[in-house]
């Protein structure tokens, strides 16, 4: 099996990913994933499609991310993954669907529009 390239995005980050056999290591913009993403609960959102489809530690998987904050960020490597897992083996489909780790989260910050304060704050009304 060959490197699996796969793209996921999440708010304004996006991940690019390199999968591969190997033992389970995994970088994250040339760090450690543990040093890179911070909290368990990151990690464990990472190593979701991992557990979920009984493959841990069984691949290497190199990514470059940018863009937007750390749980974006967390939740677009995510969904690379589980679009890698299901391009190795399409059973995986059937696991990773129904949890929702196959659907692009499409929610995006809303623009400010004129003559407000934020995209839906007004600025204060005096009536007098």
């Amino acid at each position: 099996m060959s490197i699996i390239h796969k793209i996921g995005r999440r708010k304004t980050s996006v991940a690019r990913i390199y999968l591969q056999p190997g033992s389970g290591n995994m970088v994250i913009n040339g760090k450690d994933a543990k040093d890179y993403l911070n909290t368990n609960l990151l990690l464990y959102k990472v190593q979701q499609p991992f557990s979920l489809t009984e493959t841990v530690d069984q691949y290497d998987v190199k990514v470059n991310v940018q863009g937007g904050g750390i749980t974006g960020q967390a939740e677009a490597i995510r969904l690379a993954i589980s679009r890698a897992m299901v391009n190795i083996n399409e059973e995986f489909r059937l696991i990773l669907k129904p949890v929702g780790l196959l659907t692009r989260d499409a929610r995006m910050v809303e623009r400010k529009k004129p003559g407000q304060k934020k995209a839906r704050k007004k600025f204060q009304f005096s009536k007098r």
